[in-house]
């Protein structure tokens, strides 16, 4: 019990500690090595690799480089990988996916002034992903987990992604960016579609993002929302955050009916919804799922924890107790 409360707790200041960082500080290349060092420290069982700059773009991930492109410090993906000491192919693979904006400036899409302070906070989900990695790996959960943070500075500029433009995601599916300040969902269709194309016998991916305001008018500044691909996977999660405290609850979970608020005449869709008045956080979930393989079979669980990420502008360290509880952390 003394070693889970611990390595959850340090993983909790871990996040926190990141997402008070001022964004100067904590660019897309100093989180990077941010996870470097914490890969170093959990040993050899994690290994660190990542894909930097130009070589997103000619990898085919249109959407992170796309939003990340016009900021001094270039977007980047990078994936750590646990492999546990006499790990079989039998194992359950998890893969963790965090929204990683080290700034959101909202793009050209400019956020208004009193609506811009704070957005050094736009990368809690990847700290809470983070986190909850560090925990889960510190206490030898026995499953094989893959963690990918989609870090990028959504900047203005000149060389920033414009309204109109059309962003080949690494999905294959194209975007029209009809709104640059919907940037969350277009890096997290990067992460899902690497997630589900490069691992083999995958059979859960988690998302987390501090994704919509309106989540916070769905469910509030406690709980984090939730879509769930299953009814089971749906229970699990919301068992999960009454176990641990990181609270969630779902929302609507209809594709049918909302996708066709992302149309688009020349793209396989649109960014941002067409009415902000049907379950708009939930389309935006939706979006994401898209770009998961069309081949993978597995579990899909969105996090959109806008609202407790943060509290009296402080970061919470949300999202690494329910990650160790999902995963079933030994101790925790």
């Amino acid at each position: 019990g003394m070693a889970a409360a611990r390595a959850v707790s340090e993983g909790v200041r871990l996040a926190a500690r990141l997402v008070d960082t001022t964004p100067g500080e904590l660019t897309p290349a100093a989180y990077s090595e941010e996870c470097r060092r914490l890969a170093g420290e959990l040993g050899d069982c994690v290994t660190f690799s990542e894909i930097v700059g130009d070589e997103l773009r000619e990898r085919g991930y249109g959407g992170l480089f796309g939003i990340g492109k016009a900021a001094t410090s270039p977007p980047r993906l990078v994936v750590m990988e646990y492999v546990p000491p006499g790990a079989d192919g039998t194992m359950e693979h998890v893969a963790l996916v965090g929204k990683g904006i080290t700034y959101d400036t909202g793009g050209l899409s400019l956020k208004p002034k009193a609506g811009m302070p704070g957005m050094k906070r736009d990368m809690g989900g990847s700290a809470g992903v983070l986190g909850g990695f560090y925990a889960a790996v510190t206490l030898g959960t026995p499953k094989r987990i893959t963690l990918i943070l989609c870090l990028a500075e959504n900047a203005i500029g000149p060389a920033a992604v414009r309204n109109d433009d059309i962003l080949t995601m690494y999905s294959g599916k194209t975007v029209e960016i009809n709104n640059s300040d919907a940037e969350g969902r277009v890096v997290l269709g990067d992460g899902v579609a690497h997630a589900t194309r490069h691992i083999p016998h995958l059979d859960l991916v988690v998302d987390m993002a501090t994704l919509t305001g309106a989540q916070l008018v769905c469910t509030g500044k406690k709980h984090a929302g939730i879509l769930a691909n299953t009814a089971e996977l749906e229970g699990r999660a919301m068992d999960a955050g009454l176990y641990s405290g990181d609270l969630c609850f779902p929302m609507l979970y209809c594709p049918e009916h909302l996708n066709q608020e992302f149309h688009s005449e020349v793209a396989d869709m649109k960014n941002s919804v067409k009415d902000r008045n049907n379950a708009q956080s939930s389309c935006a979930g939706h979006f994401i799922e898209r770009h998961l393989d069309e081949n993978y079979k597995g579990g899909w669980l969105h996090v959109d924890m806008a609202g407790p990420g943060d509290r009296d502008e402080r970061g919470t360290g949300y999202g690494v107790g329910l990650v160790a509880s999902l995963l079933a952390a030994p101790g925790f």
